[in-house]
């Protein structure tokens, strides 16, 4: 009886028992390209891609008595907790606090990191059983590449199998992950990425890359592809940039990332002129390969070593500032090979 007394005392000294918080911190993610918009063999998309340590999603997620939204993003992270609300039938209120955010709508994957940030905070803190595959269709992401969804959960070099086309239970048409109702594809490799390669990625204060109607416009004005187009990807893929990959030869690495860039003049047509400078910046500087992330205006640049990662980074700002006169962003991420960190703060 007395240490009881002892414990509550304790308790009310330190100012109650201390509430349960939820940390995620997710990473980002570079795309490299879409590997089948043609559809012939039955299957679209497919993906290509790695999961980048830096820039991240860091949120804080608690039980509250209202639902209670702080930070950054707010009106997204609204509607994001709403969807997982009404999908999960959650009737407690809870506190979202998000620290930091990927930039929107620049190709690095900030929505998919967002909501499953979102989605994998509340399902711990409630204690739901569900995996991020599934969170994923709940938060309707996936519907186009799961190279996002892989990054989150494993991290990563990721190429995923694209969806079933206008088959039961597939695609009906080429359209992006926000517009598809299609749930996420399977990921058929997953590698773990060389730790002293890394990417400089330059965010060029340039329009935002395609979303919301006008990136649907654009996958009904480029698709379908022709099947050479897939046949070469497909090719690249397998033939010169797994083998480069399992061999660590960044060189033959390098070169088929650039190659990718290539082979779509449709794609190609839609970069920003600025965005195919800094590429070619990229490459007159050391680069072992270069391209633009998804729709941009991200472009990275594959490197070795810290000490050609400082001087790219160096000779990238000088582009951006000095000869094209606007304002960006520049700086060096490696490759996370390991996915979110999910974890209980006491």
């Amino acid at each position: 009886m007395l240490s009881l007394l002892k414990l509550l005392l304790r308790i009310a000294k330190n100012g109650g028992i201390k509430q349960v918080k939820v940390y995620v911190k997710s990473p980002s993610r570079l795309h490299f390209t879409l590997i089948d918009l043609n559809g012939e063999l039955g299957r679209i998309d497919g993906g290509i891609g790695v999961a980048l340590n830096y820039p991240n999603v860091i949120l804080e997620a608690s039980k509250n008595e209202s639902i209670v939204i702080e930070g950054l993003m707010i009106n997204k992270v609204k509607r994001l907790t709403e969807k997982f609300i009404k999908a999960m039938n959650i009737k407690e209120g809870f506190k979202i606090n998000v620290k930091k955010v990927i930039p929107n709508h620049v190709g690095l994957g900030s929505s998919t990191q967002l909501s499953l940030s979102i989605a994998s905070a509340l399902a711990k803190l409630f204690n739901i059983k569900a995996d991020v595959k599934y969170l994923a269709e709940v938060m309707g992401r996936g519907g186009t590449s799961g190279i996002g969804i892989a990054a989150f959960q494993y991290g990563g070099f990721i190429v995923d199998g694209g969806h079933p086309f206008k088959k039961r239970g597939g695609k009906k048409a080429f359209l992006p992950s926000r517009a598809a109702k299609a749930k996420p594809p399977p990921i058929i490799i997953r590698y773990d990425f060389p730790l002293e390669w890394g990417f400089v990625i330059a965010i060029p204060n340039l329009p935002k890359g395609l979303y919301g109607k006008k990136e649907v416009e654009a996958f009904k004005a480029i698709c379908p592809t022709p099947s050479s187009e897939a046949e070469k990807i497909s090719r690249l893929i397998l033939m010169k940039m797994l083998p480069a990959l399992k061999e660590l030869n960044i060189k033959e690495f390098g070169e088929a990332l650039t190659e990718l860039q290539n082979i779509s003049p449709i794609k190609k047509s839609l970069m920003h002129p600025i965005v195919k400078k800094c590429i070619k910046k990229m490459l007159d500087n050391g680069a072992y390969g270069a391209g633009q992330s998804s729709w941009g205006p991200s472009v990275y640049g594959l490197v070795k070593g810290k000490n050609k990662a400082e001087k790219l980074v160096k000779s990238i700002k000088s582009f951006i500032k000095d000869e094209e006169n606007i304002d960006g962003e520049v700086f060096y991420s490696n490759v996370n090979n390991k996915g979110a960190i999910i974890k209980i703060l006491r």
